[in-house]
């Protein structure tokens, strides 16, 4: 017998599950069958509770949210969510939006916004490409500009050789001690 399964998700500890459990109780989901995760809102961050349901889920059976951005924090987190459930023919009902994934319009629903956020990362990927090859094109550093000129550097080096402490030089001359023991293995090395 297929089941029913519920999931609700917060992005801070601050912020109660009540509403979406409130939700998910009146859409017909048992208390022991719903997963929660109360987790920091930070992508990538491991959702044990998405997790167990994924791993319980089984062909056939349903996945209820109260809101389709409850099984990510960023797009592609819920499209790649979206596209397991689909691949494992679980289905998917998001309440909010009304998409159902047990009904052609829903599975259409969802691939539109499978695709819609596919398009979204695309564009990204190009528009970042874009700007390299527009540094590229006007001979831009890609990396940050040296905090020191190289005149200043120079000078970095002379008092360091005199034997004055490192930290001191980089307070005075502005900069963190590590930038400064990256000028003078620079000296060093040959470069810059």
């Amino acid at each position: 017998m297929a089941a029913i399964l519920g999931y609700a998700r917060v992005s801070t500890t601050g912020q109660e599950l009540d509403a979406q459990l409130t939700i998910l109780a009146a859409a017909g989901i048992e208390g022991d069958r719903i997963y929660t995760d109360k987790l920091p809102g930070v992508v990538n961050t491991d959702r044990p509770g998405l997790a167990a349901m994924l791993h319980y889920a089984r062909e056939g059976d349903t996945v209820v949210v109260a809101a389709i951005d409850r099984l990510g924090r960023s797009v592609a987190e819920v499209t790649r969510t979206i596209s397991d459930l689909g691949e494992r023919r679980i289905l998917l009902r998001a309440l909010r939006e009304g998409v159902d994934t047990s009904t052609p319009t829903g599975r259409a629903v969802a691939a539109i916004m499978a695709t819609l956020a596919e398009l979204e990362l695309e564009l990204g990927r190009e528009r970042r490409a874009a700007s390299r090859d527009s540094r590229r094109a006007r001979q831009l550093p890609a990396t940050k500009p040296n905090k020191l000129t190289l005149e200043r550097q120079e000078q970095l080096r002379r008092l360091a050789a005199t034997g004055e402490p490192v930290h001191e030089l980089a307070k005075a001359f502005g900069i963190s001690r590590a930038t400064a023991y990256r000028y003078l293995s620079a000296a060093v090395g040959g470069t810059r």
